[in-house]
């Protein structure tokens, strides 16, 4: 029996108790940085497996080791997020959360226990490939700095040093049975905007004794997309959204304050940095022209994401090979965020998309909503895909 055959052959095999590990991890789902049950579990399944590994990176974080022939020819990482988000789940389904106000919304726990499975497989074939693959277990996806920046500085990528990376995020707008690649410039870095314009507050039917800063705050939500319709370069994907304000005034009161927060994103290092400056240049002086004054604080977050474009070319392959090429759909550029570009910008990385979604079965739920949920078939490719495309990987 040739490898893809038995990868396939033992995904199938393995499918219903990755589907069990997805049910427990989607019942007891954590947050970012408090991911202790979630992290003991992992480690607790590595260890049933037989797999070497250290539990503990940024705190809650899993690193495990499979080492093939000749482990010292070639190490590659593999890597899956484990937090969840703060969200009440509306699905009346068995695994449920038990903790209410959280959801595994964004699918981590499906990326958590596909990887548990590509482990098991992996760690079932070691004797017939050469090299080392490392796992990692990463916590806090969802919340800045990102677990991934924590734990690369803690030296995740080190001892060994992995020359690659995979990465994979479910995607329900893709049936199940299909995956997604972009390779170059694939998603944006992500700045947290937070605003407070100070006025002086008064009565609304007299407003030539007040300094109104909800007005000021309107100038300076419609001067602000100058930044990304004026000031930018067209060919740079850039997005300046504040999507919550605050005034507390009333009908016939001017408020003494407004607070806003917000979000920046593109996709060039260099123009972040200048916008950065731009924004805070145009905000103060509109506040301080109107006879108020402005407090701006810019949270910087995770950069843009690169998938290289030597490696998705060879990754994309693999999975043609493995799934066949009606299967692997080409992706545009999102303007979301994900900190696996922090290892993106470390090492050559590939992060790509598993198709969850059934429209047959209803199963069409975006991302962070509250009845999310996934076709359990994509836990059979998603690991073995990943083991398939690790293996190729050593082996180029």
């Amino acid at each position: 029996m040739n490898m893809k055959h038995k990868i396939q052959q033992l995904s199938k095999e393995f499918h219903k108790e990755v589907i069990a590990l997805r049910h427990h991890l989607h019942a007891n789902p954590e947050l970012s940085y408090e991911e202790v049950k979630t992290g003991n579990f992992i480690a607790a399944q590595l260890k049933a497996y037989g797999i070497e590994h250290k539990h503990g990176c940024a705190v809650n974080g899993v690193v495990g080791l499979i080492k093939g022939k000749n482990p010292g020819k070639k190490v590659i990482a593999l890597r899956a997020d484990m937090d969840a988000l703060p969200i009440l789940e509306a699905n009346d389904v068995p695994y449920k959360s038990k903790n209410e106000g959280v959801m595994h919304a964004c699918g981590h726990d499906v990326h958590s226990s596909s990887l548990l499975g590509t482990a098991k497989i992996l760690n079932e074939v070691k004797d017939q490939f050469e090299g080392t693959i490392k796992l990692i277990f990463q916590p806090a996806e969802e919340r800045f700095p990102g677990g991934a920046s924590i734990m690369i500085k803690e030296g995740v990528l080190r001892n060994p040093d992995p020359v690659s990376i995979l990465g994979q995020h479910v995607h329900p707008p893709l049936e199940v049975g299909k995956i997604g690649m972009k390779a170059g410039m694939y998603m944006a870095s992500a700045d947290e905007l937070y605003l407070t314009v100070h006025g002086r507050g008064g009565h609304g039917a007299l407003p030539q004794d007040c300094i109104d800063p909800v007005v000021i705050t309107a100038h300076i939500i419609t001067a602000i997309q100058q930044i990304s319709s004026r000031q930018s370069d067209p060919t740079t994907p850039t997005v300046v959204s504040f999507g919550k304000m605050i005034a507390n005034g009333a009908t016939n009161v001017i408020p003494n304050k407004v607070y806003l927060e917000g979000t920046f994103r593109t996709m060039d290092e260099k123009w972040r940095a200048e916008a950065h400056e731009q924004m805070t240049k145009m905000i103060t002086m509109i506040a301080e022209s109107m006879g108020g004054r402005a407090e701006f604080q810019i949270k910087k977050g995770y950069p843009f994401l690169i998938n290289n474009e030597e490696m998705t070319h060879k990754a994309r392959q693999f999975a043609i090979d493995y799934l066949g090429a009606e299967n692997v759909v080409d992706l545009p550029i999102r303007m979301t965020a994900e900190d696996f570009a922090y290892y993106s910008h470390e090492i050559p990385g590939v992060f790509y998309r598993l198709g969850t979604g059934n429209v047959a079965k209803g199963i069409t739920s975006p991302v962070h909503t509250t009845t999310f949920d996934i076709d359990e078939d994509a836990l059979q490719l998603s690991t073995g895909l990943m083991a398939w495309m690790a293996i190729n990987e050593l082996n180029a």
